[in-house]
């Protein structure tokens, strides 16, 4: 395996686009907050969009690079998991039309009651991700992940007190004590 140091250049373009991605991130998760009731599809539609294409940069931009010094087609194709990729404006990609009947707790379509059928695996994993749901909330990683996604983004724009008016006291808390964290930026070391 290759020991070579990612360019500074290339280091800091990530860096960029991957806090773009976040910031996109946390508003997915600002627009799920009850204030929003009204304008929650879309933009939760719009940001979790802008993140996915935000991070498809970064897969993009570091396989030009790979590309350009020497990687082979194929292993770069491996890397990028390409079978697994499904575009937004494809339609519903890997979760298919079934999952969200099984999120909701509805009951299963005829196409998917038929044992080891698309439509079948779709549902179940909507139904999967129902009961996971269920108990997220206590998900300390989930909270912490919200947490540090609103503290960062309210850091970034310098605006902190605008975490009391949209999240609940408790989420607001911990995010103020991850702004506090990060008070002083420190430079990355190399």
């Amino acid at each position: 395996m290759e020991s070579t140091p990612m360019p500074e250049p290339l280091r800091r373009a990530i860096h960029q686009l991957v806090s773009e991605a976040v910031a996109n991130c946390q508003e997915v998760l600002r627009y799920t907050e009850s204030d929003q009731a009204h304008t929650w599809k879309r933009m939760t539609l719009y940001r979790a969009t802008d993140a996915a294409d935000t991070m498809n940069m970064v897969a993009m931009l570091i396989a030009a690079y790979c590309q350009r010094t020497g990687m082979g087609r194929e292993s770069l194709e491996t890397y990028l998991q390409l079978e697994q990729t499904a575009r937004p404006g494809q339609g519903a990609g890997r979760w298919g039309l079934g999952a969200p009947g099984g999120l909701l707790g509805e009951e299963a379509p005829v196409a998917a009651s038929e044992p080891g059928t698309w439509a079948s695996m779709q549902f179940r994993s909507g139904r999967r991700h129902a009961t996971n749901a269920q108990k997220v909330e206590d998900d300390p990683s989930r909270l912490f992940t919200g947490d540090v996604l609103h503290g960062l983004k309210a850091r970034l724009c310098d605006d902190i007190a605008s975490l009391d008016s949209y999240l609940p006291p408790h989420v607001a808390e911990l995010a103020k004590k991850v702004v506090s964290v990060l008070e002083e930026p420190q430079p990355a070391s190399v």
